[in-house]
């Protein structure tokens, strides 16, 4: 059973899957950690694997850019596929100043200027809200590995490129980093009964002239990437 955007079959999506941003980062994580990868989806670029990591069946697919993008491909998975835990890794600018690039942030709940949970009417405003059994297996694996990590409250904005100082305001409330895709993949979640989680890695700093290139966003987020594994290797 396709869709417009996804190519695989029922069957050939793990229960779990993993989901950066950047299709090639997937492409990555399958030839770097999966045994066996098959790939199940090349519809738009927007590729994807199923293997097995330390003998569990796990996937991995980008989901692009944006809360649109995420809100496609998470939306197919959960709904079409029988997928039941997505985690997001992606990058994400650090806010606060005790936050330096290349340190990890695990999104308990993501702020939002996008309009995305308007569809499901609920009066006010919804807050959307990582799984907390996947928020604390993430918390034990970044314990585990020595990580640089913080968990709370991030910002999913529906702009790269501001016009406002909204970015301060942010700061001032505790918000940790912005992004621009887990709001979108946390109310997707909620509304299909299922269970995700951002793991992301500072890639700048948006008070700071700090930021790693394009290249190592690619193929140098080993850490949260396997901060996210250990996670999938016990669901």
């Amino acid at each position: 059973m396709s869709t417009p955007h996804n190519s695989a079959e029922k069957g050939d999506i793990a229960k779990t899957v993993l989901m950066p941003g950047d299709p090639l980062r997937a492409k990555l994580i399958a030839e770097k950690y999966l045994e066996n990868p098959k790939c199940f989806n090349e519809v738009r670029g927007m590729l994807g694997y199923t293997g097995t990591y330390k003998g569990k069946e796990l996937s991995v697919m980008g989901h692009g850019m944006g809360i649109p993008s995420v809100g496609i491909y998470s939306y197919e998975l959960f709904n079409y596929y029988d997928v039941d835990n997505i985690l997001r890794i992606g990058s994400a600018g650090a806010l606060q100043d005790n936050i330096n690039v290349m340190d990890i942030v695990i999104a308990m709940s993501a702020t939002t200027d996008s309009n995305y949970a308007e569809q499901f009417g609920i009066p006010g405003h919804f807050a959307p809200t990582a799984d907390f059994h996947l928020l604390e297996l993430a918390v034990a694996a970044a314990r585990e590995t020595g990580s640089t990590f913080y968990v709370g409250n991030i910002n999913c904005s529906d702009t790269f490129y501001r016009d406002d100082n909204v970015n301060e305001n942010l700061r001032k409330m505790g918000v940790l980093c912005c992004e621009m895709e887990s709001a979108g993949l946390y109310c997707n979640a909620s509304r299909a009964g299922k269970h995700a989680l951002a793991i992301l890695t500072m890639s700048d700093h948006i008070f700071r002239d700090e930021a790693i290139s394009a290249e190592k966003r690619q193929t140098g987020f080993t850490e949260m990437m396997e901060i996210a594994l250990k996670v999938a290797s016990q669901l």
